[in-house]
């Protein structure tokens, strides 16, 4: 509960926003459906929606609920669904759970609830925010079937460059020495693409002193990390040199049991990427050259291979930053920002100012601008 007080007081942007909406009620007399990490700064976000008359059913995501948010929230009128699973059958029973309600508005988070909307579909869906690259690849071809408004958060240029960039690099470091205890001075690091996630993880372990390879299929992406001062060798030598290898892409099977022949004894592999599935675990755990596995520390699974390597893995492939020991994910200050991006888009289209055809869409300039502007107006008033 200490935790979940720090978080609350520190969100300052998102607080005005709150002490707003319980004046304006954008939200009343309808229901919020939320698939997304709750931990206490998305708390943060749901009870500010609550604010402005929400009803909220919300469900994790997989391995990244933290039962003390959940206690808080339900203690605070929040519908929470289920609790926290590593299995995808329970998660999507979860899902459908929070579908069950019929939701005015979805806050999504890899679009999963988006999706499984079209599978029983109701007129009722004003349309709703989805906050990740993953999740807007998701829904990008199924835009014409959803055909309602739908903005796409991580596209606002202020998420990109303060929570993708800064704020993942910054937390995906810190979970790597908190759950390892090791240096990264001198350390070799592949980063697995280059999008802002990828800049920033890159960025930051570059900045802490590692030797920092970039990969990434898109010639332009590689191109840009190479005058950005970064290696860009061919895969091969990319993961076969690195002492840590860190995905960041939001695609599945990045890392496989084909790729243990390449990693050096002791290589150490982290994902940073939203879906569970970049490093494919249960891959690596089946293959015939591991022959046995062990958890030297919380956090780490050592994969033991045939010819005496060990590969180690953190938090079971799952996002680093939010799940293993005391997980804190990105900063306060991001989160606060880009919830109060969620908060505003979520407020716009309650209010029908969102045309329908804007579905998949980036955050409207109007918004980011409105938000940008409170931010530095609040930064500049307490400093």
């Amino acid at each position: 509960m200490a935790r979940m007080e720090w978080v609350l007081g520190s969100c300052r942007l998102l607080a005005e926003t709150a002490e707003e909406f319980a004046r304006t009620r954008p939200f009343a007399g309808l229901t919020i459906g939320a698939a997304i990490h709750l931990e206490p700064k998305t708390a943060t976000l749901l009870l500010t929606l609550r604010q402005g008359g929400a009803q909220i059913v919300a469900t994790g995501n997989l391995m990244t609920t933290q039962q003390e948010t959940v206690a808080v929230l339900r203690d605070q009128g929040v519908n929470v669904v289920g609790e926290r699973t590593g299995d995808p059958e329970i998660h999507a029973a979860h899902l459908r759970e929070v579908l069950a309600c019929r939701p005015d508005l979805i806050l999504d988070n890899g679009g999963e609830l988006f999706a499984r909307f079209l599978e029983e579909p109701y007129d009722s869906l004003l349309g709703g925010t989805e906050e990740t690259t993953s999740g807007r690849a998701r829904l990008l071809p199924l835009r014409d079937r959803i055909a309602r408004p739908l903005l796409v958060i991580n596209d606002s240029p202020i998420k990109q460059f303060a929570e993708n960039e800064h704020a993942v690099g910054q937390s995906v470091l810190e979970s790597f020495m908190r759950i390892t205890n090791r240096a990264t001075n001198g350390l070799r690091v592949t980063v697995v693409g280059y999008g802002p996630c990828g800049r920033g993880v890159a960025g930051n372990f570059g900045r802490a002193r590692a030797l920092v390879s970039v990969l990434d299929t898109d010639p332009v992406r590689r191109l840009n990390a190479l005058l950005d001062g970064f290696a860009v060798p061919e895969r091969e030598r990319a993961i076969s040199s690195a002492e840590l290898v860190v995905t960041v892409t939001g695609a599945a099977r990045v890392l496989t049991g084909a790729d243990l022949r390449l990693l050096s004894d002791g290589a150490i592999l982290a994902n940073a990427g939203h879906v569970p599935w970049e490093i494919d675990m249960a891959d690596l755990l089946g293959h015939p050259d591991v022959v046995g596995s062990a958890e030297p520390t919380e956090g780490v699974t050592s994969l033991v291979l045939g010819d005496g390597r060990r590969v180690h893995v953190l938090t079971g492939g799952h996002m680093v930053n939010l799940s293993g020991p005391r997980p804190l994910g990105n900063s306060v200050e991001s989160m606060d920002l880009g919830f109060t991006l969620q908060a505003r888009c979520l407020e716009s289209i309650a209010g029908g100012l969102v045309p329908v055809d804007q579905c998949v869409v980036p955050v409207p300039r109007d918004i980011d601008a409105k938000v940008a502007h409170a931010y530095v107006t609040l930064a500049n008033r307490i400093g």
